[in-house]
């Protein structure tokens, strides 16, 4: 997905962007059993969306960053996305529950780590 020239947004803001929709997920999920996150419809909603938008922030994100940061799943953090998105109807609860408490620490952990990689100068 390319952008219009002058319109392209630094990609660490899309970082930046996924470390605070993982943050949500965790705040909205807090305390809850499986059974009780499913049952919480807006919590539900919008940790789906919350999701989402870490797989749309990761689009933006240049090759070269991926490749350079391996730690990081980019193809399956995508590919949930999309199926989150296009596949609405066939959402299974488990697979949810599963990434949000399996994945997603280790996920943000890494997103972390390129953050402050960033932040940090240079040799």
């Amino acid at each position: 997905m390319s952008e219009p020239t002058g319109s392209k947004r630094e990609w660490s803001f899309y970082l930046d962007d996924m470390i605070a929709f993982a943050e949500k997920v965790f705040a909205y999920s807090k305390g809850l059993d499986q059974q009780e996150f499913v049952a919480n419809s807006l919590v539900y909603d919008a940790t789906l969306r919350n999701l989402e938008l870490i797989g749309e922030a990761a689009t933006h994100i240049p090759d070269d960053v991926r490749s350079a940061n391996p730690q990081v799943p980019w193809r399956l953090i995508i590919a949930t996305r999309n199926r989150l998105i296009h596949g609405y109807l066939g959402i299974d609860d488990d697979t949810v529950w599963s990434f949000i408490q399996d994945d997603l620490p280790a996920l943000l952990k890494s997103l972390r780590g390129m953050r402050e990689n960033l932040s940090s100068p240079g040799p």
